[in-house]
């Protein structure tokens, strides 16, 4: 039941953050939530990877290379389900960090 709440609490953060920002189009509320499914699994999967694989750089700019990271898996969700489209990497870019906070703040009303 969690899992279903914190997806379509990410869901809600996808679709909102797309009305906000020009760049970044989501094509309904379905969309949003196949864009949050797709991110989650990006997200454990392939971000380990490219964080260890990218580790040197990580550790030279002292973290911030990961929202690199960040913004080229959205791009790479933007590219993977049809109903959402972002228009270059710093749009990907400003998407990345304004998701992070929206989710932070809309999962820490939910308790574990």
């Amino acid at each position: 039941m969690n899992f279903i709440l914190r997806t379509l609490l990410s869901a809600a953060a996808v679709f909102l953050i797309a009305n906000f920002l020009s760049g970044v189009q989501v094509d309904g509320y379905t969309s949003a939530i196949i864009v949050a499914l797709v991110l989650g699994v990006l997200f454990a999967v392939l971000k380990p990877i490219l964080v260890i694989l990218t580790l040197p750089v990580t550790i030279l700019t002292l973290g911030l290379f990961l929202l690199v990271i960040n913004a080229l898996v959205i791009m790479l969700a933007g590219n993977l389900v049809s109903g959402f489209t972002v228009n270059g990497f710093w749009t990907a870019f400003i998407f990345s960090i304004l998701l992070s906070v929206v989710e932070s703040i809309l999962h820490s009303f939910i308790k574990d």
